[in-house]
């Protein structure tokens, strides 16, 4: 009788996780490339690449939290200008976040979720 083996060991990938994590910057670039890349990335790899899983959601947490400031913001403009200062404060934690992450990623750290509302969980 042979025994099979079904326990798939995962490889540690710390690059992998720093690359997704720094994705999320081509925001900036193209507006709408920090969500798309992380989240292909993020379900391409999940099963095979430790702590891909975890950081994946916490990626895709962070930039549906941050678009969906992102439209609260806007109509906010109206009152007293507040929507502009949260604009403003959105637009650099969408940009410190991901770094601070990619460098705990690359330590092999949990990221951090500072702003995330946990839609997927």
């Amino acid at each position: 009788m042979e025994v099979i083996n079904q326990n798939k060991s995962l490889e540690k990938n710390n690059q992998l996780l720093v690359i997704a994590h720094l994705s999320q910057l081509l925001t900036y670039v193209t507006g709408f490339g920090g969500l798309i890349v992380p989240l292909v990335l993020w379900l391409s790899t999940k099963d095979n690449v430790d702590g891909m899983d975890e950081h994946g959601k916490s990626i895709v947490n962070f930039q549906l939290s941050m678009l969906l400031f992102t439209i609260l913001s806007i109509p906010a403009i109206l009152l007293l200008g507040l929507g502009i200062l949260s604009l403003i404060f959105i637009g650099i934690i969408a940009f410190v976040l991901p770094i601070v992450n990619a460098v705990k990623a690359s330590n092999g750290e949990t990221p951090s979720n500072f702003m995330t509302i946990r839609f997927i969980s």
